[in-house]
């Protein structure tokens, strides 16, 4: 956890106790975890592994999304993982922000 965030963060988790919100904040936060004990990286690959531990029984692609970007905003690695995660969802890396998965885009 970035030590400047720590404030937003324990604001974040205290707005979110819904079933919903809550699924979100606990996957992110074991994402975290495995980063923080140094693992590699499949960003989809680690948030699965997460929803599954924590037991949220299966999350939306949005909710992917929002644990993507928390983790991209909250964790020392957050760059890292925002860059490997924008080129999962298929954009170059180098984006701004972290790409929502739930966004269907229709080229003609």
């Amino acid at each position: 956890m970035k030590k400047e965030t720590q404030k937003q963060w324990d604001n974040l988790v205290a707005k979110n106790q819904d079933d919903y919100g809550k699924a979100c904040v606990d996957i992110a936060r074991k994402v975290m975890e495995y980063l923080d004990k140094g693992e590699t990286f499949n960003c989809h690959d680690l948030i699965c592994k997460a929803d599954d531990e924590v037991k949220a029984d299966g999350i939306t692609g949005y909710m992917a999304g929002v644990v993507a970007s928390m983790v991209s905003h909250f964790h020392e690695r957050g760059d890292e993982f925002k860059k490997e995660w924008n080129k999962d969802c298929g954009g170059t890396g180098e984006e701004k922000g972290t790409i929502n998965p739930a966004i269907l885009t229709i080229k003609t």
